[in-house]
């Protein structure tokens, strides 16, 4: 019997991290497709964006795992999963399944003013937050976006001393303090390692 044809849908900011996934499981029969990490901006956009992706992809595939979380869609994304009997990542957002949802939980409350980075925002802190927000034309709209905040947690993926700087010079310009805690891959290498049924050929990556 042919292995079955899966593919990992994924945000395309967890696209390195599911590759690594796939790449440390030996799992390379899982193909991954990634749609624009943009779609943040405007969450309502993503239950359709991902409707469409499956569809396109139901013909060359068996088996298809959403790489998003809710993120924002205020559980439009879980109806539209339901409607297509498909499963999804754990949580809420990627910094849950990150930290390990529920070690993310436990610190909902003293977390209550942290603005969180991933690998993923850290390099991109400048197109994303900055130009994103308006921030490099209009500096004044600081405190309305991160007036709130007190300090910029950077739940970090890698060990990576440059990734580190970034975070700290996002910290920096904000004007919060700042908290480095490396939480791997957390949740997202088991949920990954479960959808692809096969056996893997090295350690799970990020387990705990």
């Amino acid at each position: 019997m042919p292995p079955r044809r899966q593919l990992v849908l994924a945000c395309g900011a967890l696209a390195r991290e599911v590759m690594a996934v796939l790449e440390a499981n030996g799992l390379g029969h899982v193909a991954v497709r990634c749609l624009p990490a943009s779609l943040h901006n405007d969450p309502k956009a993503i239950p359709g964006a991902v409707r469409a992706a499956v569809r396109e992809s139901r013909a060359a595939f068996d088996d298809i795992l959403v790489g998003y979380a809710d993120c924002g869609t205020g559980g439009q994304l879980d109806a539209l999963l339901q409607e297509e009997g498909l499963e999804r990542l754990p949580g809420a957002h990627c910094y849950a399944f990150y930290a390990g949802v529920d070690a993310f939980a436990a610190r909902a409350e003293a977390d209550m003013r942290a603005f969180f980075l991933t690998d993923f925002l850290a390099r991109q802190f400048e197109t994303l937050v900055i130009e994103g927000l308006g921030l490099d034309r209009h500096p004044e709209l600081r405190d309305a976006y991160f007036g709130h905040y007190e300090t910029i947690v950077y739940l970090a993926q890698t060990d990576d001393a440059a990734l580190t700087a970034k975070a700290q010079d996002a910290a920096r310009r904000l004007g919060l303090a700042f908290e480095r805690r490396f939480v791997g891959l957390g949740d997202l290498a088991p949920a990954i390692r479960s959808f692809a049924a096969p056996a893997a050929t090295a350690p799970l990556l990020g387990a705990r």
